[in-house]
């Protein structure tokens, strides 16, 4: 239980985790898809190649843009990348960092498709029965009046009537599964070889300064968003609340008590107010929302908070009536 908990720890502390957690989940989403997906072969030699293909393509395409679309990098780059320059100015290199995270995190579930279909090696049959040299093999179907052709594309087909107590329909499939798998395991040995060989050659060719800060700026685009999110959400529920607050307070009928106000109740209805005020930024008119949200898109703030850094503050000091200080908050 508590391995589980750190697991999910993990993939709740960014988004990088997040999206590395969702591809893993599309991975094992599609390993499932697979086992208990029912694949019925036509079992014809005009349509075994042509199903084969469609089940081999058409779902790591779907799996693929799927992996695109629920990958947070994809938003954070679409936007980087359209967005007016403004105050801000673009880095391509930012851009390439976010592509490269997107493609190969999408990428995951497709391969792992690819190499469940190579692996099992059913739609290998499927697909290139028809190829196989029947001479190499003893016991065909002779006697059934179909050409050779026909009877190879039957061999997916265990409960054909013609390969009723015959060994041939069992070592074809043996000896095309072996190359599937052959095939599918060269892939993945291939893959592993191409990721060790590009993380033992990428320091030689890659400066690791400039790496360190592409992807230190491309994980502050993605929290600047987040953040922006927040906030706004944050904006909008105190100004829809102070909406409601005032269209109550306009509907109540006017009516004057004149009673003393409590100091106490004045400070904390001022505090209040304040925190209120707070929580608005002075944005307290929908063209005002307007324009920020405008301007955060057309004008992104430049990259310098040395202002917010150094912000003035006021400092108290109390001296007597000589000049000697008394008290000081400096």
């Amino acid at each position: 239980m508590d391995r589980l908990k750190l697991v999910l720890q993990y993939f709740q502390s960014n988004s990088e985790s997040i999206s590395n957690g969702i591809c893993i989940i599309l991975a094992l989403v599609s390993v499932k898809l697979y086992t208990s997906f029912d694949f019925n072969c036509p079992c014809l030699p005009q349509y075994n190649k042509l199903y084969s293909l469609g089940v081999m393509i058409v779902p790591p395409i779907i799996l693929f843009f799927l992996g695109v679309l629920v990958n947070r990098h994809t938003g954070v780059m679409m936007e980087e990348w359209m967005r007016p320059v403004g105050n801000r100015s673009k880095n391509p290199a930012v851009v390439k960092y976010l592509f490269s995270a997107m493609i190969q995190r999408a990428l995951l579930a497709p391969m792992v498709w690819i190499l469940v279909t190579l692996l099992d090696g059913k739609i290998f049959i499927c697909a290139f029965s028809v190829s196989v040299d029947p001479a190499l093999f003893s016991g065909l179907p002779n006697n059934t009046g179909l050409d050779v052709i026909k009877i190879m594309a039957k061999v997916p087909c265990k409960e054909d009537i013609i390969f009723r107590n015959s060994s041939f329909r069992k070592a074809v499939s043996r000896y095309v599964r072996c190359y599937s798998q052959a095939v599918g395991w060269s892939i993945l040995l291939f893959l592993i070889v191409l990721g060790a060989m590009g993380r033992l050659i990428k320091p030689y060719f890659d400066d690791h300064a400039t790496s360190l800060q592409t992807r230190y700026w491309s994980n502050y685009l993605d929290v600047e968003q987040k953040l922006f999110e927040e906030t706004c959400v944050l904006h909008a529920r105190d100004f829809a609340r102070k909406c409601v607050v005032q269209f109550f307070e306009d509907m109540r009928e006017d009516a004057v008590l004149r009673l003393p106000q409590p100091l106490f109740l004045r400070n904390s209805r001022e505090e209040w107010d304040d925190k209120e005020e707070e929580r608005l930024h002075g944005v307290s008119k929908q063209e005002q929302v307007d324009q920020l949200l405008n301007k955060w898109y057309h004008s992104k703030p430049e990259l310098d908070v040395t202002r917010m850094a150094h912000r003035p503050r006021t400092c108290v000091t109390w001296e007597d009536r000589e000049g000697r200080t008394l008290y000081s908050d400096v």
